[in-house]
């Protein structure tokens, strides 16, 4: 990722599975682009899951698109995660019931080498490097990656279960960003 000086290299990670989902993760990763002191780098392509809820796997709810997009920006890691929740809020995301279905999920997954563990915001994300959907779009962009803390993201993917795998949307391969 291409990050100039004053700026800060982040992952973020999209889900939605409910609505138009593929509309919803396009149109988000528009508005991430249109936002100020955010410069998009990259945006992968679609991956679908089976949805993850507090007890685990659940085949029974509408399955999750996903996406990873990387960006460059001048904004502080607060003022990123109220400018996501944001979009996530003009897409009509409820936080009603944890790890519930949404119309748009928009997590921030690493914030340059940053680490933070409070209540409003715990960088890197303490679930990404068990997350096939995140990690898998996100190694497509970056290959060499590596998730702080936890190591390289193409040997925390391999070592996930199979059951874990996602697969790329087939309408994704040349879906694009608005």
């Amino acid at each position: 990722m291409s990050v100039a000086p004053g700026e800060t290299g982040s992952v973020l990670a999209l889900g939605s599975n409910l609505g138009d989902r593929a509309e919803q993760i396009a149109t988000a990763i528009a508005e991430i682009a249109d936002t100020d002191g955010i410069r998009l780098t990259a945006a992968s392509k679609l991956v679908e899951s089976t949805a993850v809820k507090l007890t685990g796997t659940d085949d029974r709810a509408p399955r999750y698109l996903n996406a990873v997009v990387t960006i460059a920006t001048t904004l502080d890691a607060a003022a990123l995660l109220h400018a996501v929740n944001a979009i996530e809020a003009a897409h009509g995301r409820t936080r009603d019931e944890r790890w519930g279905d949404r119309t748009l999920d928009i997590d921030i997954i690493t914030f340059g080498d940053s680490t933070s563990d409070d209540e409003t915001l715990t960088l890197p994300h303490p679930r990404a490097a068990e997350r096939a959907f995140v990690l898998a779009p996100w190694l497509e962009l970056e290959p060499d990656a590596e998730l702080p803390g936890a190591g390289r993201i193409d040997v925390l993917l391999a070592a996930l279960p199979a059951a874990d795998a996602v697969a790329v949307w087939p309408a994704s391969s040349g879906w694009a960003t608005r």
